[in-house]
């Protein structure tokens, strides 16, 4: 496989394609298939993709193994939580200690992440301080949404060793909660999720609120994470819930070509790619040009920034 670095400026006119890979994350979540429909759409098949490109979305264990990826050279680029993308950047919160990734830089802001606590109907979970001494699956080490669990619970007074804390993936998560053997579970990811719209109609679900003034004081103390609201019958038998996000943020290394990631960009916000995101998957709507320059916790790459400069959504 030729590395982009080793492709250079005129990987176009290179006898062998370029590779660039897309880090998603689990199959069952959000980023697999919107990478998906972004590889397809960059991929330099026909006219309207990046000629000699060949784009692959790869699933991942999210965020953090997408970050370290690009950072070790295996991946060309990948989807972040902005959180985890801020963290790794300043060397701060989960890179605490672990040096910074420097070289991080953003393509494009995608869409909000919503923090989801799902719960089984009959846990008598009202709220995020109920969790205490129930079954709670935080999601694995290394996973964005860990973080996000224990600064929520850490906001209503709690720590891992208040409740019966799992280290398990969403998807086996949600299968747990059907079998009775879960009360809870954290999921970061875009509404709806395939795999909890089909717990919510298999099992039935309730969505907890993050919100009151525990939220408040998050919001305040953490920049990179929003007030959202998960509309009712998202998920069937789910009323309104309001929560928090962060934003789902395609990122790569600033070692990436100016010109790659130039066309790329380009190819990105084009109208067939538009159509693709918009037909592909619910949160493809969400997806827009005006949107991804938003929540800017680390710099854009040059190429990206080049683009943004033309289009008039950067000064």
């Amino acid at each position: 496989m030729i590395g982009l670095a080793a492709a250079g400026i005129g990987f176009a006119a290179a006898q062998s394609p370029a590779f660039f890979r897309i880090g998603t994350g689990g199959t069952a979540g959000t980023y697999y298939p919107i990478g998906g429909l972004i590889a397809n759409a960059i991929s330099g098949a026909g006219d309207k993709g990046v000629q000699g490109l060949v784009a692959t979305a790869v699933a991942s264990n999210g965020s953090v193994a997408n970050i370290n990826a690009i950072q070790g050279g295996s991946m060309e680029s990948g989807f972040s939580q902005s959180d985890v993308a801020y963290w790794a950047h300043s060397g701060t919160g989960l890179y605490e200690g672990k040096g910074k990734v420097e070289d991080l830089r953003l393509i494009a802001t995608l869409y909000p992440e919503t923090i989801h606590l799902v719960a089984r109907k009959d846990a008598g979970i009202k709220s995020v301080a109920d969790l205490k001494g129930k079954r709670v699956s935080i999601d694995e080490p290394g996973s964005g949404t860990i973080v996000d669990a224990r600064i929520v619970l850490a906001a209503y007074g709690l720590s891992e060793s208040d409740i019966k804390a799992e280290h398990m993936k969403p998807g086996p998560a949600g299968e747990r909660l059907r079998d009775g053997g879960l009360d809870a579970y954290f999921f970061v990811g875009g509404y709806p999720t395939g795999a909890i719209s089909e717990l919510a109609t298999s099992a039935g679900i309730s969505l907890v609120p993050i919100t009151g003034p525990e939220a408040d004081k998050m919001l305040s103390e953490y920049k990179f994470f929003s007030k959202d609201t998960v509309p009712a019958d998202t998920y069937q038998g789910v009323g309104e819930t309001p929560t928090i996000s962060v934003a789902a943020q395609w990122v790569t290394s600033a070692k990436q070509p100016d010109d790659l990631v130039y066309n790329i960009t380009k190819v990105m916000w084009n109208d067939a790619t538009r159509a693709a995101l918009d037909a592909g998957h619910a949160k493809g709507k969400m997806i827009t040009l005006q949107n991804a320059v938003t929540s800017l916790g680390i710099p854009l790459h040059p190429g990206a920034e080049r683009f943004y400069k033309e289009a008039g959504v950067l000064k």
